[in-house]
């Protein structure tokens, strides 16, 4: 019997916490998992100020545009308003169901849930700061052979004047009343994500970015596309632009801007990176070796250089999607507890990881930009396709969709998929196996397509571009 209360600790309750504390505790291990006091809910970042909440309000920001393109297919009358206050009523009471959803998952598999702020003591040891029944403060402290850090990340505001006045993506879910007119600060997805939204919802918006382009990171074509077809559909993006300061009037926010211009808007939002939420863990006193921004350091089984102390999803800023999370935590247990029954052991490949970005429209990419592709293997062998989707022949849209495949020659693999339009993530998932198999340009050109989708293009492009 192990002389500690646990055999594994989990310090926080988000996507890849609860997944590895689950399956940790469905191998028969002893399990404890801590979630901060005051935090919105079992979930993380992804259920509760993230992926769901902003894939809802990508839905809801949707209807506006179809009520106005219905008029093409005969649809009369006019357009329903937004009720504001219902849909964060309605995104609320989903949220807290999955919340309990993710409590019900984790004490059916036996884990013991803790709620309070967990600190790291020595290498197998965490004080947890709780509340006793007085609601005075309280402590317990509580021993495991493993303890896996599981925090996340947090937002990031840059240090100006004014800067109290902002708010980021955890806030903007609740902003009362509706920002009429918004300021959204950033050019990575969750900036152009938010900026899409609330301007589909109806705000005037305008995105602010210092660099030359958004998105960041992405394939160059895409990323220009995009831009364009924000521009269409009514966001004010400006490039090589920042903010000198913000202060409040009686009329809203005044924003005054590098290049001398000023802007009213009723909300701020800043959607300028994100760190990993360490503070406070006590990291330093037990010497876990950190990173850039604090990011915790990790081998290739998500263990850091104090061995009992583990650490995987955002809190490493390895990559930063759920998905990834989830994955790294099946590993983890896996390969600390062994794997299921008649199962091997689970492995975790960084290539070839799908995205998608809820833009309007979207963006969904799996591989190699084409520049990474042309960096690595020389010459490359591009497939392009631009068109207006069939949907829009009579709504009367003119949003167009970008398709682009990147073959290597020297094999014919498609190492790259790019993709801006209508449920691009949808469609690009499925293009994600194919290409996990390795699958050739000639092995997309002998599939049959699926008539008409926009789907079909990736099977039917037989010219290279120049």
């Amino acid at each position: 019997m192990s002389h500690f209360d646990f055999d594994f600790f989990v310090i926080g309750g988000g996507s890849g916490g609860v997944r590895a504390a689950r399956m940790a505790a469905q191998r028969g291990v002893r399990v404890a998992l801590a979630e901060a006091l005051g935090t919105d809910g079992l979930g993380g970042t992804c259920v509760n100020v993230g992926c769901i909440p902003k894939k809802l309000y990508s839905y809801a920001a949707h209807y506006a545009e179809a009520f106005e393109e219905s008029h093409g297919y005969g649809w009369e009358g006019a357009a329903p308003t937004l009720n504001w206050g219902t849909l964060k009523a309605h995104r609320a009471k989903e949220i807290a169901r999955l919340n309990g959803v993710y409590a019900n998952l984790l004490r059916g598999s036996g884990v013991t849930v803790l709620n309070g702020f967990a600190q790291l003591q020595d290498a197998h040891t965490v004080r947890l700061a709780t509340l006793n029944a007085d609601g005075s403060p309280g402590h317990q402290t509580l021993t495991a052979e493993h303890i896996l850090i599981a925090t996340g990340g947090t937002p990031h505001v840059p240090h100006f004047q004014g800067r109290e006045h902002v708010i980021t993506s955890n806030e903007v879910f609740d902003l009362e009343p509706f920002p009429q007119r918004l300021l959204v600060v950033g050019g990575g997805y969750i900036a152009c994500e938010f900026a899409s939204i609330f301007n589909g919802l109806g705000a005037q918006v305008t995105q602010l970015y210092r660099g030359e382009q958004v998105l960041r990171g992405f394939d160059d074509e895409v990323r220009h596309f995009l831009a364009s077809e924000m521009r269409k559909h009514g966001v004010d993006l400006r490039l090589n632009a920042g903010v000198v300061s913000i202060h409040r009037e009686a009329n809203g926010l005044h924003v005054l801007l590098e290049d001398g211009n000023r802007l009213v808007v009723d909300a701020a939002l800043y959607a300028t990176g994100r760190v990993p939420n360490v503070q406070g863990l006590g990291l330093e006193a037990v010497g876990v070796a950190q990173g850039a921004q604090g990011a915790i350091v990790v081998d290739e089984h998500y263990r850091t250089n104090v061995p009992s102390i583990h650490a995987l999803g955002d809190v490493t800023a390895r990559v930063q999607l759920t998905p990834v999370a989830l994955g790294e935590a099946m590993k983890l247990v896996d390969h600390l507890f062994g794997p299921a029954a008649g199962k091997p052991p689970r492995g975790m490949s960084y290539d070839l990881i799908p995205t998608a970005v809820f833009t309007h429209p979207n963006v969904g990419t799996v591989g190699l930009t084409e520049a990474e592709a042309r960096e690595r293997f020389g010459h490359v062998t591009v497939f392009r396709s631009e068109f207006r989707a069939l949907k829009h022949t009579l709504s009367g849209s003119q949003e167009r969709t970008l398709m682009k495949l990147v073959v290597d020659p020297a094999t014919d693999r498609v190492v790259g998929l790019h993709m801006v339009g209508a449920e691009a993530g949808e469609i690009v998932q499925g293009f994600a196996v194919a290409m996990k198999a390795g699958a050739t340009k000639a092995v997309f050109d002998s599939t049959i397509g699926i008539h008409p989708t926009a789907a079909e293009e990736f099977v039917t492009m037989r010219e290279p571009v120049a």
